[in-house]
């Protein structure tokens, strides 16, 4: 019973992060918001029994990735953003859309209960067999989400040139 009330607290915590992430103006709050989510996913997890998978969220996203989020947020010196209507489009096909989505889950949920869910734990899950997957099923998507990462990396920079920069480079071309 305990499990399930952390569970429940933790899944509201991450979708208020996530709402919230949404919601600020300045990209920072918006990073840190992205890190609460992030930490309760890790602990979701943890709750789950996937003790790895847990430590990898932590290292790899809440850490690594979140420290390139700032990174490139304070590159590109971004500051507040200015708030729009919205489109008329993302308004009638936005709503009927996540009503849907909403209904299907909650459908999903009901139809398929908890009675065939294996318990906390019993599945394989050991650091040898998920790096034997990760660096031999799937090392190509592995490569080339680094090489994604990479590239996004040198796109901030690019963006981050300032104007004069770029043309006393013309200049002395």
């Amino acid at each position: 019973m305990l499990h399930m009330i952390l569970f429940l607290a933790f899944a509201v915590l991450s979708v208020a992060g996530a709402v919230n992430l949404l919601i600020q103006r300045h990209p920072i709050s918006s990073a840190l918001s992205l890190v609460v989510v992030m930490g309760s996913l890790a602990v979701e997890y943890l709750l789950l029994g996937a003790e790895f998978v847990a430590a990898v969220q932590v290292i790899v996203y809440a850490g690594a990735i979140m420290v390139l989020f700032v990174f490139v947020i304070m590159l590109l010196n971004a500051g507040e953003e200015e708030r729009t209507h919205g489109s008329r489009v993302a308004w009638l096909l936005g709503i009927p859309g996540v009503l849907a989505l909403t209904v299907i889950i909650c459908w999903a949920l009901v139809e398929h209960s908890m009675a065939g869910v294996a318990a906390i734990g019993a599945l394989p899950g050991p650091p040898a067999d998920i790096a034997e997957l990760l660096f031999h099923e799937f090392l190509l998507p592995f490569e080339v989400t680094s090489i994604l990462v990479l590239i996004a990396i040198m796109g901030a920079v690019v963006l981050a040139a300032r104007p004069e920069s770029v043309e006393q480079t013309k200049k002395e071309s």
